[in-house]
C-alpha cells in the first residue's frame, strides 16, 4: 500500500482553481471518486456521472474521514469544509491518483492497444511475445490484470477499470519489477479520462466498424475518440523510448490515427490485403491453426499460428509490428507466437468426446461476429448452429444486423438472452429475429428463439450430429449474466459442458449414438 502524501504533492498535478481553507500540508492515505470506498485521509474527487453525481457524497465522504474534497462547485451542504476547487474533477481524478502512486507510468513503457475488435488477443499476444523477449511485462485487458504469474479480475463486464484502479495497478506492476504493461484501451475509457495519466508510448489500433454508436452517436465520433490514444503519444517523454504508433492499412480510419500519431517517432503499418510495412504475404490452412508467411519490415518470415480465422493473423501482424519497433528478434517473436494458446473465451473448443464442435467466443459486434462465423464455415463440414443475443441497454442498432449476419452464415441459429439489462430481452431478441427473417431464415425451421440462455445453449446441442459446430457468442469469459440490476453468476464454458453431459458426452468418452437431425442446408 503506498504511504501518505502531501496534499501539496497530489495538487501540484492538476489545476487548481482555488483553495479556499485548506492546509497543503494534509497527509492524504489514498484518492476515491467513490464514497463508500472513503476512509481515515482519503482524498474525495467528486465527480459527476452519467447517473449520478459525486458532489451529492460530497458530505458523507467527510464524515467518513476524508480529509479532503475535490468539487467542481462546494456544495451548500458542506460549510467549512476542506474544499479543493477544479475545472474538470473527472480530468482530475486520473491524475491526482497518479500523483499519490509517483506517476507510475513514468517507471514503465505503457502500450496501449485500442479498436473495436481483436484487442484482448492482440494484447495478449503482445504481452506473450515481450516475456518471450525476456522483459517482464504486466497486462491489464477484459479477462483482468495480469501482474508476473498472478491474474487478478478487475470487476464484471469491464475493460478497462476505472482511473483510480489503473493507476494503482500500474503502480503494483512497476514496483514488481515490470519493464512494459499492455493496457486493453477502449473508447468509453479515452472519453471518460480513465487512462489520461497512463502517459502512452506505444499506441496500436486493430480496426475500427460501428459500435458503441449509442454513446458515441456516430461512427466519425466513435473513430475520433479512439483517435485519442494516438494524441495521448504527446505525453511524458521517458528517456531512451521512443513513441511508437501501430496503424492498420487495411482499416478506413488509418489516415486519422495517422495524423493524431503527429507526436510518434517511429509509425509502423501492418495489413492483410493492403501495402504495409508488416504484411500477410499468404495464409494457408495448417494442422491446429493456420500458416502464414509474413513481410516483416522488409525480411520474410513464416508463422505456425495455433489459432483459426485470418482476423486472428491480423491481430498477430499488429504484435509482431509492436515487437519489431520495441527490438524484438523475430525468432523470438516467432516462437512466442507459435506457442501462444489464445484467451479464455476467444474461438474456445469444449471438449467432451462429442462428435461435432463446440466453441465459445466473446464476438458481439457485427464484425466480430461476420469474422467467426465465416472461420467456423470454412472448417465445419456438417451444419454451423449459432447461439447468441444482443445486450440490453447498448446499441440497438446492430441488433438487426447481427441476425442478418447469423442467418446468411450459420445453417441454423437460435437467440436468447445476452445481458439484457432492465431492457425487455423478448423486444431485443425480436430486433435479431427480423434481421433474421430479413436474410430468408424461418422461425421454427432455421431460427428459433429460447430466451433462457441455459436452455438455448441446450437446445442448440441437442440439434447438433456429427461433423456439425456448435459455437455459442457473446459471453466468451464473461462470470456473469446480468438480468435488471442483478449480475448472477455465468460460465458459458460450465452450461455447454452441462448441456454434453446429458447426451452422455464427457472428457474421455466414446461419442454415443446421435439421432437423426434436421439435413444441412444446401
Amino acid at each position: 500500500m503506498a504511504a501518505p502524501r502531501p496534499l501539496r504533492e497530489l495538487l501540484a498535478a492538476v489545476p487548481v482553481l482555488a483553495l479556499p481553507d485548506v492546509a497543503l500540508d494534509l497527509p492524504i492515505a489514498g484518492v476515491t471518486d467513490d464514497s463508500r470506498a472513503v476512509g481515515p485521509g482519503t482524498l474525495f474527487v467528486a465527480v459527476r456521472g452519467h447517473t449520478h453525481d459525486g458532489h451529492r457524497f460530497v458530505r458523507s465522504a467527510l464524515a467518513a474521514g476524508a480529509a479532503a474534497a475535490v468539487v467542481e462547485a462546494p456544495p451548500d451542504d458542506c460549510p467549512g469544509a476542506a474544499l479543493v476547487i477544479a475545472a474538470d474533477t473527472r480530468r482530475a481524478l486520473p491524475w491526482l491518483a497518479a500523483a499519490f502512486h509517483g506517476y507510475p507510468a513514468r517507471g514503465l513503457r505503457v502500450i496501449g492497444v485500442t479498436g473495436t475488435d481483436g484487442k484482448t488477443t492482440t494484447c495478449h499476444m503482445i504481452h506473450a511475445l515481450l516475456e518471450q523477449a525476456g522483459s517482464r511485462t504486466g497486462l491489464l485487458s477484459t479477462v483482468g490484470a495480469r501482474i508476473g504469474a498472478a491474474l487478478y479480475d478487475t470487476g464484471l463486464h469491464t475493460t478497462t477499470p476505472g482511473s483510480v484502479e489503473v493507476q494503482a495497478l500500474l503502480a503494483e506492476m512497476r514496483d514488481g519489477g515490470a519493464r512494459y504493461v499492455v493496457l486493453e484501451t477502449t473508447s468509453h475509457a479515452l472519453a471518460q479520462e480513465r487512462t489520461a495519466a497512463c502517459e502512452y508510448d506505444v499506441a496500436v489500433v486493430t480496426n475500427v466498424t460501428p459500435e458503441h454508436l449509442d454513446y458515441h452517436g456516430t461512427l466519425d465520433a466513435y473513430r475520433a475518440t479512439k483517435a485519442r490514444l494516438f494524441a495521448a503519444l504527446a505525453s511524458h517523454r521517458k528517456p531512451g523510448q521512443p513513441k511508437i504508433a501501430v496503424l492498420n492499412a487495411d482499416d478506413p480510419g488509418c489516415a486519422l490515427f495517422r495524423e493524431a500519431a503527429r507526436a510518434a517517432d517511429v509509425v509502423l503499418t501492418y495489413a492483410l490485403d493492403t501495402p504495409a510495412d508488416v504484411r500477410a504475404l499468404s495464409i494457408d490452412a495448417a494442422p491446429g491453426g493456420q500458416a502464414a508467411t509474413i513481410d516483416l519490415c522488409g525480411e520474410e518470415i513464416t508463422l505456425g499460428l495455433p489459432l483459426p480465422g485470418r482476423h486472428n493473423v491480423a491481430n498477430a501482424l499488429a504484435a509482431l509490428a509492436v515487437g519489431h519497433a520495441l527490438g524484438a528478434a523475430p525468432a523470438t517473436m516467432r516462437a512466442a507466437l507459435e506457442a501462444f494458446s489464445g484467451v479464455p473465451g476467444r474461438w474456445e473448443r469444449v471438449e467432451a468426446g462429442q462428435p461435432f464442435g463446440v466453441v465459445v467466443d466473446f464476438a458481439h459486434t457485427p464484425n466480430a461476429l461476420r469474422a467467426l462465423l465465416a472461420g467456423l464455415r470454412a472448417e465445419t463440414p456438417g451444419r454451423l448452429i449459432a447461439v447468441f443475443g444482443c445486450a440490453g441497454e447498448r446499441d440497438a442498432r446492430k441488433r438487426p444486423e447481427m441476425g442478418r449476419i447469423a442467418a446468411a452464415l450459420a445453417d441454423l441459429v437460435v437467440l436468447t438472452s445476452e445481458d439484457p439489462r432492465c431492457e425487455d430481452p423478448e423486444a431485443i431478441v425480436a430486433a435479431i429475429a427480423a434481421g433474421c427473417e430479413d436474410a430468408g431464415a424461418v422461425e421454427a425451421v432455421s431460427y428459433w428463439r429460447v430466451m433462457d440462455r441455459a436452455a438455448a445453449l441446450r437446445f442448440a446441442v441437442d440439434l447438433a450430429a456429427p461433423g456439425d459446430t456448435v459455437v455459442a457468442t457473446g459471453k466468451g469469459h464473461e462470470a456473469s449474466l446480468c438480468i435488471g440490476t442483478t449480475e448472477h453468476p455465468w460460465d458459458e464454458r460450465t452450461v455447454l459442458q452441462q448441456a454434453l453431459a446429458r447426451q452422455g458426452y464427457a472428457p474421455g468418452s466414446a461419442p454415443p449414438p446421435h439421432r437423426p437431425t434436421i439435413a444441412r442446408r444446401a
